[in-house]
């Protein structure tokens, strides 16, 4: 009986190579004729392999050797992974987190009395991590405006350029290509965080990044219920971020691993529909009275719309909006009469969120004056017109309260 194709191009399949982003999620790390003909990879609970024989175990000779360090659970994650990421990822490594994928992506490159340029629009505890633990090493932390000229920052020991596009929270678009440029040119490593846009919509490692990071707990897993981080190398540098991984003892719980490897299956579905009830969310809000401005690199009114519509072919579902001028006790009133924005610290799955935010205490290099109260929103899965109406109610109790 013959054999049907693998997702994999071998026996007569199609080019992984020429399939587009949607097909690839749905089919990347899947070979079900491999377990059976059962759709999904199978999930292994697994610690101890066993060696067939004395002479394999003394020379370590085996395809599994500890769950930790692999397994067909994690391999069907990481192929589809980094079949999404592009010709020029060599690996994907699987972390717990998205902060241990920050935390580890750095210190795989660093060294102690190194130097790193970071944008000044960072994930805050991106910032933390910096100031704290890599000082503690001996790992020196500069930031810089991310629109600004990093080439006179650079010391001697400067090692590497992290970058965030947009930045957390403030949403600036930098010109990544650029930076990476500049930081190759002085012989740094280019790191970045793609949380909000994902490989889907832009692939870092396309443009001159050389380690790209995701929270998988956003959209990949995209229902609020793991955690979950990646780091996708260049061949320059997978092997060593593949034995710095090793070498902490980090791995990701079977289980998260599922749900990730699900997630990842309708992302495609999901993201475009974040998309665009993001955008429609965003133009409405931008129309409101009580808004300054949104702060949203799809609108043709952002500063990096320009650099957004060149490098990226879509958005997520996460802007901000800056508020004018008013009481606190007015924006508390209408975060609290809101139905269907929850107020929580994440984001990236089927719930619409918002949060306040003020950068101003921690930004350096930028100063942070936005001219009114800082809102983040996260649109998620319902229907527009019940998210328009819910914050239409939201500010009509806004105008209420003093």
């Amino acid at each position: 009986m013959t054999k049907k194709p693998e997702f994999d191009g071998s026996h007569g399949g199609p080019d992984p190579a020429k399939l587009k982003p949607d097909t690839r999620l749905v089919t990347g790390g899947r070979d079900p004729f491999s377990h059976h003909g059962f759709v999904n990879p199978p999930v292994y609970h697994a610690s101890t392999v066993l060696y067939s024989n004395a002479e394999d175990m003394i020379a370590h000779r085996a395809r599994y050797v500890y769950g930790r360090r692999g397994t067909p659970t994690s391999e069907a994650l990481e192929a589809a992974l980094r079949d999404l990421e592009g010709p020029p990822c060599a690996g994907v490594a699987l972390l717990p987190s998205g902060l241990a994928a920050i935390s580890v992506a750095f210190m795989s490159v660093l060294n102690a009395g190194d130097h790193v340029l970071v944008a000044d629009n960072v994930y805050r505890p991106t910032r933390t991590f910096c100031d704290s633990v890599l000082a503690r090493y001996g790992v020196s932390t500069t930031y810089y405006d991310p629109f600004g000229d990093i080439a006179p920052l650079f010391r001697p020991e400067t090692r590497a350029v992290f970058i965030e596009a947009p930045g957390s929270q403030t949403f600036e678009m930098p010109d990544v290509p650029a930076l990476a440029a500049v930081a190759h040119a002085k012989g740094a490593v280019t790191l970045m965080d793609n949380t909000w846009a994902t490989p889907l919509y832009f692939r870092p490692l396309e443009h001159g990044i050389d380690l790209a990071i995701q929270a998988g707990t956003k959209y990949i897993g995209g229902h609020s219920d793991i955690m979950f981080g990646t780091v996708s190398a260049t061949a320059t540098y997978w092997w060593e971020l593949k034995d710095f991984v090793g070498m902490l003892g980090l791995c990701v719980g079977p289980d998260d691993m599922y749900l990730a490897q699900r997630g990842l299956r309708t992302m495609g579905v999901r993201l475009a529909r974040h998309y665009e009830s993001g955008v429609r969310v965003a133009r409405w809000l931008s129309e409101r009275p009580e808004v300054l401005r949104v702060l949203h690199p799809a609108l043709e009114s952002d500063p990096g719309h320009a650099l957004w519509r060149r490098d990226f072919t879509g958005a997520s579902g996460l802007f901000g909006v800056v508020l004018k001028p008013m009481s606190q006790a007015a924006v508390n009133a209408f975060l609290d009469s809101l139905a269907l924005f929850g107020m929580g610290f994440s984001w990236g799955g089927y719930e619409s969120l918002v949060i306040w935010y003020d950068c101003a205490d921690y930004r350096t290099a930028t100063p942070w004056n936005p001219g009114g109260p800082s809102l983040r929103f996260h649109i998620g899965l319902e229907d527009v017109s019940d998210l328009l109406a819910d914050l239409e109610r939201g500010f009509a109790v806004m105008a209420a309260t003093k």
